[in-house]
């Protein structure tokens, strides 16, 4: 190591080097809280000031950051939330965490790296150590973020050090949290390579480094396209396996009782989430670059995507067969909003799709879910913002000629369900999950 490198490294050994966290949701937020946790100071930015505010009186819009846990933190002057990003100068290492969607041609939506790289190369200093988190195409944090901050006439691996360590969050998981999944690390040369591991190492109990920063945005994309990949194949078999009478979960079931060489995954109405909808394409977009398909990714995309209206099939005909009905006029309720069960996290959820594409045929929609009281202005779905969740009760559920499954969370009586609902279509399998069966109880 070279003297810069040393004095980082000493700082780093000493926790008196101040974090910065760029972006405070879901990843920044638990990883400041982490690194407070071990002493750290951490200072966090975010452009909206609100929230920051919000920060600050110790109120916690994430799941996995208990309020008592972010007012302490607050209060002890170890976690420090800001809007004004001149402070990233007084940062020794700079974790940046903010979103990578897609563009409206499913693209790669850089905008939010390259913004924040801006606001970093504005105060970069020797000895700083910059690592991206954000999910996105091997290559970036080389070809794109090396390039804005060496413009500044500094030089990395030997002035600063750079590198990527892909963001493992899983909300809602009760079992593991940011400190105690692995963490996949990584840098621009041997010494931001060993920097890196050395700052995530202090406050996360496992550090898996690898060869480069390309190879380590490859880990990401490979873990959630494999899921991609996978929950595509679960949900075709699902479709065949109906046509012949078989049912999917039962058929997954009992496979996973086998011991080896096979993993379970199970159906739904569609994918949702931070990840899994996104991410594959951003490889698919990098393979184009080189002039090579991503078949597998592609076809996974479409059978995924056609789910809610296998779903929406399946009801239009128990309306039709069951209750001679049409679609058009029809009350339905959709159960869940969230993209999985026991969250409140919205993105990407195929409950969306099942409501627009309901509304489309002119059914009256209806939404419940016990941890999103009213639909926020989303750029996808402006049009929902402002509905409010349909309370439940017996009355509402029999006023419904149908409700619609989407998402399997648990604090919801489905025996009150099965008790008084006309038509229940349930795509996660819930119903028969808590016993419950009947005429009226149909999987999709």
């Amino acid at each position: 190591m070279n003297n810069t490198a040393k004095q980082l490294e000493a700082r780093l050994d000493s926790k008196d080097s101040i974090i910065g966290i760029c972006g405070l949701g879901y990843v920044g937020l638990p990883l400041a809280m982490a690194a407070a946790r071990v002493g750290y100071k951490v200072i966090g930015f975010d452009v909206n000031q609100a929230y920051v505010d919000s920060l600050h009186a110790g109120t916690s819009h994430v799941g996995a950051v208990r309020n008592e846990v972010l007012e302490k933190s607050v209060k002890d002057g170890h976690f420090i939330p800001t809007t004004d990003f001149t402070r990233l100068g007084e940062c020794d290492c700079i974790l940046i965490c903010v979103p990578t969607p897609l563009s409206k041609d499913r693209g790669p939506d850089l905008q939010f790296i390259i913004t924040t790289g801006e606001k970093i190369a504005e105060t970069l200093r020797p000895g700083q150590m910059i690592v991206l988190e954000s999910t996105t195409y091997p290559g970036t944090t080389n070809e794109v973020l090396k390039p804005m901050l060496e413009k500044t006439g500094l030089k990395s691996g030997t002035d600063f050090f750079l590198g990527f360590s892909p963001e493992r969050e899983d909300p809602g998981n009760a079992v593991h949290n940011t400190r105690t999944i692995p963490k996949v690390v990584s840098g621009d040369g041997k010494n931001a390579r060993q920097l890196v591991a050395k700052l995530y190492g202090t406050f996360i109990e496992q550090v898996v480094p690898v060869s480069s920063n390309d190879t380590a945005e490859a880990v990401k994309l490979t873990e959630n396209i494999f899921r991609a990949v996978n929950i595509a194949l679960v949900n075709e078999l699902k479709v065949i396996y109906a046509a012949l009478g078989i049912d999917i979960w039962e058929v997954v079931d009992a496979a996973k009782t086998k011991p080896f060489g096979f993993m379970p995954f199970y159906p739904g109405p569609g994918l949702g989430g931070h990840c899994i909808p996104i991410d594959p394409f951003y490889l698919s977009w990098k393979a184009e670059q080189i002039g090579l398909k991503t078949r597998f990714i592609e076809l996974a995309g479409e059978i995924n995507i056609s789910m809610p209206r296998y779903v929406i099939d399946k009801l239009a005909a128990a309306l039709s067969t069951r209750h001679d009905k049409l679609l058009k006029g029809a009350k339905i309720i959709v159960m869940g909003l969230a993209y999985k069960k026991n969250i409140s996290d919205i993105r990407e959820s195929p409950s969306f799709a099942l409501i627009e594409q309901l509304q489309e045929k002119g059914a009256k929609v209806d939404f419940h879910d016990p941890f999103v009281d009213e639909i926020p202005l989303t750029r996808e779905h402006a049009e929902l913002a402002g509905r409010k969740s349909l309370p439940l009760s017996a009355e509402n559920i029999r006023s419904a000629d149908a409700v619609v499954i989407s998402t399997d969370h648990d604090n919801v009586d489905y025996q009150m369900l099965a008790d008084n609902a006309a038509l229940i279509i349930d795509s996660r399998n819930i119903m028969e999950k808590n016993g419950l069966t009947g005429d009226n109880i149909i999987k999709a």
